[in-house]
């Protein structure tokens, strides 16, 4: 995609390669012209002058090679960052319970930033360690002396080996510390979300060990990078400082014979100090390439996750309306063999209100999961209007949907894009509407600031009530053909609450809902209601009909009252 920056950032590279590998041969003539007394003040102005140039020139191609080539890494980085994020959005509940929140983070950031280096400073040191070492490499055989050169490159061998098992042990290592570094963040981003509970439980000091020992792991794992890295350059050294002692025995052993001048001993040893940046530059190379290929690999590994949820190849795109059919035979999470929902079969009719209610992990939530296809692995169907959910596509689907979980989840941004943000563009009016049906409205023009007032993240300056009214009326305010409210109403007070569901049935009645709930007056009203045991219907009917059954529906109605 990026071919032509990087031709010509490359080009720049050589030819600022080529123009240093001139720079020793000048100092060499100029050596060689003052020891034999032919050297006059035009001259060595006019090479210093030569060197000046092509110092100038060399800035100016410096200056062209770097913003091709970081300059390419940088949108390289936001191609990667862009699917990646792209990816999440698309995963289902099942990739989200396999990976965690603070290592989906690391892949995102430190992954990522591996990676540009291998296509910024990687592909500089590579390019221009090549063009280096060759220019130079050519310049000692040719324009020096072969045979000297060839005894100065014997060692060159043992070098390549070194770097060779260097660089394995580099891989591995680093790859590691990445995944320890995943843990740690993965820590913070639970210690800071939780650090209500960790105050209220005065756990600051045990928290805090946890998080010492995760950071002298991850500082554990990257000395063991460290070492390896550390190795590179002392290896390298220490063989080009075996090539120069070579190269100066045996250079001084030609001088003295009169084969070469001193002056191309000079460019010779320059040469030889040249040779050194190439062997730092494969070692550091290598370095590069082998973090970088291992956060590839761990990205690479997340792109590979497939969502369970797949769309039909031509999907329905019509808005869901009509009755749902809800016939479940057996319904089981992945990766466990305890079945959650067992021959669960209800319809109901478009504009009916259906109430669902069970203790606790009898199933709830589960038919609610099904309901917006979190899941798919289930045994028998459900439908809308007769159309099996899963023909439809998931935009259209879920954008008919409006759902209130248990759990509230509002973003770090004002009270009114909270409430908009499935409609961006909806009115103030429209806003105050749902805001007034949910009973919220009073709550939020007493705020300082009202409908602009920051929530904080996740709602942290917000009441559990003022959260769950909010919530419910971000999910009303596209008018969905189905509502569904999962114990979204126990954080409110009787006579609120009575408001609310009221205002519910006077603006939904030709439109569905379902509620699920604890308290037995959040559905006494629903046309149908059914009890959930261990994932079986257990009692159904309307309010009156479950008290005359004289079951749990009834034994809970006269607890509550």
């Amino acid at each position: 995609q990026e071919k032509r920056a990087y031709i010509l950032g490359a080009s720049m590279l050589i030819l600022v390669g080529l123009l240093a590998g001139i720079v020793p041969m000048i100092i060499a003539r100029v050596i060689d012209e003052m020891t034999n007394g032919t050297l006059t003040y035009s001259a060595l102005l006019f090479w210093v002058a030569v060197v000046a140039g092509i110092s100038l020139l060399q800035y100016a191609m410096r200056y062209v090679w770097r913003t091709n080539i970081f300059g390419t890494s940088a949108k390289l980085e936001k191609i990667l960052r862009q699917r990646l994020f792209n990816h999440f959005t698309k995963m289902d509940s099942v990739f989200y319970q396999k990976y965690r929140t603070g290592d989906l983070m690391a892949h995102a950031t430190n992954d990522l930033g591996s990676i540009r280096m291998v296509a910024g400073g990687g592909i500089l040191t590579m390019v221009d360690s090549l063009t280096q070492g060759i220019i130079t490499l050519f310049m000692m055989f040719w324009a020096v002396d072969w045979q000297l050169s060839l005894m100065v490159i014997i060692p060159l061998p043992v070098l390549a080996i070194a770097i060779r098992f260097i660089g394995k042990k580099m891989h591995f290592h680093f790859r590691r510390a990445q995944e320890a570094f995943s843990s740690l963040n993965d820590k913070v981003q639970e210690s800071v979300t939780g650090i209500k509970v960790i105050k209220t439980f005065g756990e600051e000091e045990l928290d805090t060990i946890d998080f010492n020992k995760m950071t002298a792991n991850v500082v554990k794992k990257n000395q063991s990078v460290y070492f390896y890295d550390a190795l590179f350059r002392p290896a390298i050294q220490t063989i080009m400082g075996i090539c120069t002692v070579i190269g100066l025995f045996y250079g001084g052993f030609l001088v003295l014979e009169g084969q070469i001048t001193v002056g191309l001993l000079v460019a010779f040893l320059n040469y030889i100090t040249r040779m050194s940046w190439p062997m730092v530059a494969i070692g550091r190379l290598l370095n590069i390439i082998e973090r970088g290929s291992a956060s590839y690999d761990r990205i690479m590994d997340i792109l590979k996750e497939e969502s369970n949820i797949l769309e039909a190849e031509n999907p329905v795109t019509t808005p869901i309306d009509g009755d749902i059919q809800f016939e479940i035979d057996s319904f089981t999470y992945p990766q466990t063999s305890e079945v959650m929902l067992k021959n669960v079969k209800f319809t109901l009719p478009q504009g009916n209100t259906l109430g669902v209610v069970g203790k606790t992990g009898s199933g709830k939530t589960s038919i609610f999961k099904l309901l917006m296809r979190d899941y798919d692995q289930y045994q028998g169907r459900i439908s809308f209007n007769g159309v099996d959910m899963k023909a439809y596509s998931l935009d259209t689907l879920l954008g008919s949907i409006g759902y209130v979980p248990q759990d509230n989840f509002l973003f770090s941004t004002t009270v009114r894009d909270n409430i908009r943000f499935g409609n961006p563009s909806a009115s103030q009016e429209i806003v105050e509407e749902v805001a007034r049906l949910t009973s919220v409205h009073e709550d939020i023009i007493g705020f300082p600031e009202g409908y602009d007032t920051m929530v904080g993240e996740r709602g942290v300056a917000l009441s559990g009530g003022q959260k769950q009214r909010i919530s419910m009326a971000r999910a009303i305010i596209n008018s969905p053909s189905l509502l569904i409210l999962d114990d979204s109403l126990s954080a409110v007070d009787a006579k609120t609450e009575e408001a609310i569901l009221e205002g519910i049935k006077t603006n939904r009645q030709d439109k569905t809902t379902i509620i699920s709930a604890h308290r037995i007056s959040s559905v006494m009203h629903a046309d149908e209601i059914i009890v959930l045991d261990n994932g079986e219907i257990m009692e159904k009917g309307t309010h009156y009909e479950l008290v005359e059954q004289n079951g749990w529906y009834k034994q809970m109605y006269e607890k509550q009252q």
